[in-house]
Parts: structure tokens; sequence; C-alpha cells
């Protein structure tokens, strides 16, 4: 790949919306996004002319677009605030298109140099994003493809869909192969037709938070 240009990066934004109501994953709750303290309340307080908002949300952390660290899946992992900034801006990305599959085995992944790369997995389950359609017969990795990233010395995977893993049965080997080895992990990406093809670099920064193994980010690609 050529080097980063300072010439007008063209930024592609791979993350969902999160809204007050929204159901990522069935079975765990939805964020309630509200005022704490409201425009109307705020001009009680300040002088005439000034108002504020502050929001206030509940929700759990696998919510919208999110990353999962060491620490979601290993109770000895890096969580958020032990890891550096630097590991999650400006990776190095390769766009895989695995439109139309249900499970990717390590196939999609053979031939390709991916030492250090954001690995991004694109499958358009993302088109049934905020439907009934996205929580039925996702794409997902298989075990095989998990051991051939990791033994290809990945450094994050992404996926646009429910989940990595199968949610078949009670095990989670993706997730197990993966964190185990300080692989980040992105899912519930989108907008990821454009990469396949195309140099770009990836980005997703979670919160510097301690004692959490999951949280949204805001996702995208630079190209180049």
């Amino acid at each position: 790949m050529k080097k980063k240009s300072d010439k007008d990066p063209v930024l592609v934004d791979l993350s969902h919306t999160i809204f007050d109501g929204l159901i990522t994953y069935k079975g765990l709750p939805a964020p309630i996004i509200c005022d704490f303290l409201s425009r109307e309340t705020s001009r009680q307080i300040y002088q005439e002319g000034t108002e504020f908002q502050i929001a206030k949300i509940e929700m759990v952390a696998n919510t919208g677009t999110y990353m999962d660290c060491p620490f979601h899946r290993y109770e000895h992992g890096l969580d958020f605030s032990q890891i550096d900034v630097s590991e999650f801006v400006d990776i190095e990305g390769i766009a895989i298109d695995a439109r139309n599959q249900t499970s990717i085995g390590k196939e999609y992944f053979e031939g390709y140099d991916l030492r250090n790369k954001a690995v991004i997995v694109y499958t358009d389950w993302s088109r049934h994003w905020n439907t009934e359609s996205y929580f039925e017969g996702h794409s997902y990795l298989t075990e095989d493809a998990a051991i051939y990233l990791r033994d290809s010395g990945v450094k994050l995977v992404g996926i646009d869909s429910l989940n990595i893993d199968s949610i078949g049965g009670k095990d989670r080997p993706v997730h197990t192969i993966l964190l185990g080895a300080n692989i980040l992990i992105v899912e519930h990406l989108t907008n990821l037709a454009g990469l396949p093809g195309k140099e770009f670099y990836f980005s997703a920064v979670p919160p510097k938070i301690k004692g959490m193994g999951s949280f949204p980010v805001r996702a995208y690609a630079t190209l180049q």
C-alpha cells in the first residue's frame, strides 16, 4: 500500500446511528436517551439568551456499532483503559467481499497480506439494520477463519453483521480466538460497499473506560 497522502483524504463513516429505543441485539435493552438538563430548564439558571442541554443516556455497552477488546471475553484481558490510543486509529485496512455468504471460512482470506491490518468483512448484512431480518440468518466467520486471521497476524477484524460468531450454539470460537490473541473486533459496521479493492486506513475509537470490554465507536475509513 502507498503511504498516506496529505491531499484531501476522503472519510467514509462506517457507523450506525444510535437513537432512543434502538434494538441492536435481541435480548439486550434499547438505549434510553433523554434530557438531564433541558434547554427550557436551563433558561431558569443562566442569563437571558443563554441556554444549554445536558443529555442523559442509559444503555448497555453492546449498542450500535461497537468494539470488543479482550476484557469482553477474558477476565484478565486488557480493557479499553489499558490499550494505547494508537491501536484504534489509522490501521492499514483491507476489505474482503463476502456478500451473499452466511458461513465465511478461511478461504476468503487466503492469498492476502494481512499482517498488522484491519480486516473488514463486507457481507452487506447491514442492509437489514433496524428490521427483524437483521436478527436471523446473519453472516459470520467460522472458527477456521478466526484461526487463520490470528495466525496471519491481523490487528483488528470488523464485520457489518449481527455477530462475528454464529449464534446457533452457546460457544463463541471467533471471539475466543481473536480476543485471546489481543485482536480487536468491531461488529455492526455499515456502509462498506465502497471499500473492497480500495486503499484505506481504518479507525474506531472507544472512550478510555476502565472495566469495560465493549463500547460503541465512531468507525470510519480514510480512503487514499
